[in-house]
């Protein structure tokens, strides 16, 4: 399954809601997304919802990382939340907690 973006404004933070499945083949829909997102207003950062991932690959984690750095361009926080699982597994194996807030 593609990879679907929701996107929900949580007290301040911005949320990507992400369902399916985050590979290369999301990269476009995912850079237009929080891109959108950065350029707006008022928000705190953004939080990254793995809650309805199913798979991700190497490709999706320089995505993150290409987010993280694009939010430090304008001061903004990024954390993933609702890592469990492989998805938590493999952001643990790669060290992302030494440059993420992970739940």
């Amino acid at each position: 399954m593609a990879l679907n973006i929701k996107v929900r404004n949580k007290k301040g933070r911005v949320r990507l809601a992400l369902k399916g499945r985050f590979d290369f083949h999301s990269n476009a829909d995912f850079r237009r997304v929080y891109e959108e997102e950065l350029q707006g207003d008022g928000s705190q950062g953004i939080e990254v919802d793995f809650r309805g991932v199913d798979y991700m690959d190497s490709s999706a984690l320089g995505m993150l990382l290409l987010l993280k750095s694009r939010a430090g361009d304008v001061n903004r926080e990024i954390s993933l939340v609702n890592c469990t699982g492989t998805i938590r597994q493999i952001l643990d194996v790669v060290n992302f907690g030494k440059m993420f807030a992970i739940t």
